[in-house]
């Protein structure tokens, strides 16, 4: 009966053009919209009229898409196909030229769309700001903003971070930081990159007062797909130290970047990471490390609550630093 049914329903929907792609529920309901990505048992389709809904995919009876996309039954290989069209429940086809292949919902793992290797132009980013205040015997003013966004351009990518730190204890500055961070990055294939970069930090309080740093690199992207991203770069790097007293330092260095993001629950979670682990070439510090890692739930498609760690440390200067931070706060991404 149900298959009768979605014939019906396919054939009425073929007299017209397909402007979405469509899902069926087991329950009866269909759904039109844009087919983002399937992981963790959630397929995240976009529409107009609600957004991105996250539904089940065990209550998903079929479904269908005009736009091609990658389907995976395993987590290491995967197929792309054409367009997807509606079968028995339980079912889909994979429309693949004159090679169909009908296969079972609950054998698939992963879908989403393939990431073409130049794109025309795509931006994103996200600010998150964090704010806690205590009043007690002792009061505390904390302030704690970040803005990470990135551009890409072809064979271009461009990288941009600026992030400020503020904590007063009874009207008293305890902390008082920002620094700001522009990598580009020119693909060399798929996964091979060079990266150029520059980094400014200030901070009012410690004794290191500022860093500057010029570096350069190759670099590796692993995956930058719906689900997430992972690229990490070697870099040779001009580092300056100026202290607080007014000495300054400055030495060449390597170190490893690295930059992870990964969605969960159909885009639901994102857990991420981004930082660098750096060893002087001089004795002037034994290592540097900066480095975050956190979660974020997205409330809306373009907002989330937000909790991050993250630590700062020179070890073996004139200056030592280690500053560890924990926020939570509210983000808006793009």
């Amino acid at each position: 009966m149900f298959t009768r049914t979605l014939l019906c329903v396919s054939l009425s929907a073929a007299a017209m053009p397909l402007m979405a792609d469509t899902v069926w529920m087991k329950n009866g309901d269909r759904l039109t919209g844009t087919i983002r990505l399937l992981d963790g048992g959630k397929l995240l389709l976009e529409t107009d009229y609600g957004g991105s809904i996250p539904l089940s995919w065990s209550k998903i009876a079929t479904l269908q898409s005009d736009h091609e996309l990658l389907v995976k039954e395993n987590q290491i290989t995967g197929e792309r196909a054409k367009s997807l069209l509606a079968s028995d429940e339980g079912k889909v086809t994979l429309a693949n030229g004159d090679t169909p292949k009908t296969v079972e919902l609950a054998s698939i793992k992963q879908i989403m769309k393939p990431k073409p290797f130049v794109e025309d132009f795509l931006w994103k980013g996200n600010v998150d700001v964090a704010m806690d205040y205590k009043r007690a015997e002792s009061d505390t003013d904390d302030y704690d903003v970040d803005l990470k966004t990135q551009a890409r351009h072809g064979k271009w990518r461009h990288n941009a971070t600026v992030d400020y730190n503020r904590e007063l204890r009874n009207d008293v500055v305890s902390t008082d930081n920002w620094g700001t961070e522009y990598a580009l990055d020119r693909f060399l294939d798929e996964q091979w990159f060079w990266q150029g970069r520059l980094e400014y930090k200030r901070d009012k309080i410690e004794d290191l007062a500022r860093e500057r740093t010029v570096g350069t690199g190759p670099g590796y992207q692993f995956w930058d797909n719906e689900l997430g991203a992972l690229s990490v770069a070697g870099l040779l790097n001009r580092t300056d130290y100026e202290y607080a007293d007014g000495e300054k330092d400055n030495f060449y260095a390597i170190s490893m970047r690295w930059d992870y993001n990964r969605y969960l629950v159909g885009k639901t979670f994102e857990l991420f990471s981004t930082g660098e682990v750096g060893k002087p070439l001089a004795s002037v510090a034994d290592y540097s490390l900066d480095a975050e890692i956190g979660l974020r739930y997205k409330v809306t498609d373009w907002a989330s609550l937000n909790m991050k760690a993250s630590k700062d440390q020179v070890s073996g200067s004139d200056g030592d630093k280690d500053e560890t931070r924990y926020t939570v706060g509210f983000g808006v991404g793009w």
